[in-house]
């Protein structure tokens, strides 16, 4: 069994990304299965917080999660052309204290995927990641790219997908993903 873990990047109740993070878990293939993470509740990084008070709670429980996995799912909105600043300041907390990076990234298998409201995907956003995922040690998958445009017509008002295209584009993705991780894994 691969054991996947699935991040949004994105706060919003609504969110499209979470939207498309529950449909992956849905189309999860067969012989995986796919653990929702949060970033919810994780603090502005700040040096002084983590001297006085160590790492947040939220942040250890989201890195036993992670270290657990045999891969991490990232689906990451957009925000003028780049990372969203609490997906990347998530990520910066997990890299705390750090020697846990390696226990937490080191040669871990990361597929990007995310959806936006504009025309270009979140292109931008999954290429903006990579210099900061290399860093990190992690393998990204590169087998199937998956940015999806035109969110408003492809989910319904509660951030569920609702686009036959997109939800086969996402199993031929989760397949491809899982058999990378499962590679990775022996």
């Amino acid at each position: 069994m691969v054991h996947i873990v699935g991040i949004s990047g994105s706060l919003r109740r609504y969110s499209y990304n979470s939207g498309l993070l529950r449909a992956s878990a849905e189309m999860a293939p067969e012989g995986c299965s796919l653990t929702i993470g949060s970033i919810k509740g994780i603090p502005l990084y700040n040096a002084d917080l983590e001297e006085a008070e160590g790492i947040p709670i939220v942040v250890e429980d989201l890195k036993n999660l992670i270290a657990s996995a045999d891969g991490l799912l990232m689906v990451t909105p957009e925000n003028n052309n780049s990372i969203p600043g609490v997906f990347k300041n998530a990520v910066d907390w997990l890299t705390r204290p750090p020697k846990d990076r390696v226990r937490i990234f080191g040669n871990l298998p990361v597929g990007l995927m995310g959806v936006t409201p504009g025309s270009f995907g979140t292109a931008f956003s999954q290429y903006a990641w990579l210099p900061v995922l290399r860093v990190l040690g992690t393998q990204v998958w590169s087998g199937r790219l998956l940015w999806v445009s035109g969110a408003t017509g492809k989910f319904d008002k509660e951030g569920n997908l609702t686009d036959d295209g997109v939800k086969g584009q996402l199993v031929k993705y989760m397949k491809g993903f899982t058999e990378f991780a499962a590679r990775m894994k022996t």
